[in-house]
């Protein structure tokens, strides 16, 4: 007796679990192939970057930990100290107040220290720019709406220009907006709220493609104008999701400031490169441990307030 025979199949069985065994072949030959293909790829990668830069990679690269061996503070303390603007005992006596150069003093001796500040700087840039980007990307997206907006023509145009506006990272477009707005947290918003509103906008639109659109056809069946069909048929369903998406962006936007203020967009970025390179360990490692922990706390209450949004959503409408 064949193998078959011995599982007690049927006739019909065993033609059904042939061509289950035949297209799990095919599909291990398709996962060999794409996994070879991608370590070609990668092995090819690897070749030209190291071509490209005349082998200095596998040169440094015994090297790579020493600059985090011999970069590290005097003393635990010292981190402590350069977070909240204290004086240093390890202070050149030249230097001697230079703790205080940065602190912003609200009212008598209380003050911000520089790096919550520049902290705060960043956080704003980030929230400001994100709230420009959904303001401006929310009618954006039903016009670019195939179900919202019946004429091709305008459709067309809007996405083409959402298209433009993310077709460049943040920091190329902060790079020529640095260049004629001077240095500044100005140039960081208008970059990040430009490519935020592409970004925004593209995600908003497609929502809005796979709303409901029922509601739709009754309100236009009743004679309602467009801004009705919009408010009352597509609003309801997709502002849950644009406010999830809103959470998402701002999380992004938060490291997209930080980079930016790298450049000479202000903020932590900008005092993390001028720290980073003067050689001052503790105050580099403080901006680390305060990016860090504002990362994680933004993500978790972004998650959170997703989540809440969206599952209430999903119960109000029988998901």
């Amino acid at each position: 007796m064949t193998t078959l025979e011995q599982t007690g199949l049927s006739q019909a069985g065993q033609v059904v679990h042939k061509h289950y065994r035949s297209l799990l072949r095919t599909r291990r030959l398709y996962t060999l192939g794409s996994l070879g293909l991608l370590l070609a790829i990668l092995v090819g990668a690897l070749l030209f970057a190291e071509a490209s830069n005349s082998g200095k990679f596998i040169e440094r690269l015994p090297y790579f930990f020493d600059f985090f061996i011999h970069f590290r503070p005097d003393e635990p303390m010292e981190v402590v100290r350069a977070m909240f603007d204290l004086p240093s005992p390890y202070a050149d006596g030249s230097f001697k107040y230079d703790y205080e150069v940065g602190r912003v003093y609200l009212f008598g001796e209380f003050y911000i220290p520089e790096y919550f500040y520049q902290l705060l700087v960043t956080i704003n840039v980030a929230f400001l720019s994100t709230l420009i980007g959904v303001v401006v990307a929310f009618p954006l997206a039903f016009l670019a709406a195939a179900n919202a907006t019946r004429l091709a023509p305008l459709r067309f145009a809007v996405r083409r220009v959402l298209e433009l506006f993310r077709a460049f990272p943040e920091i190329v477009i902060a790079g020529m907006l640095l260049a004629i707005l001077s240095l500044g947290p100005i140039a960081a918003i208008a970059a990040i709220a430009i490519h935020t509103i592409g970004a925004l906008g593209k995600m908003f639109y497609e929502v809005v493609e796979n709303a409901d659109t029922r509601p739709d056809e009754g309100l236009r069946a009743v004679g309602g104008n467009w801004f009705e069909r919009v408010r009352f048929g597509y609003v309801p369903q997709v502002m849950p999701n644009f406010v999830s998406y809103f959470l998402l962006r701002t999380e992004i936007n938060v490291r997209a400031s930080t980079i930016i203020g790298a450049v000479g967009g202000g903020g932590i970025g900008e005092v993390f490169r001028l720290s980073i390179g003067r050689d001052h360990a503790a105050k580099t490692i403080a901006i680390i441990i305060l990016l860090l922990v504002t990362i994680i706390a933004i993500d978790w209450l972004s998650g959170v307030l997703r989540q809440r949004l969206v599952g209430d959503a999903a119960f109000r409408f029988g998901a």
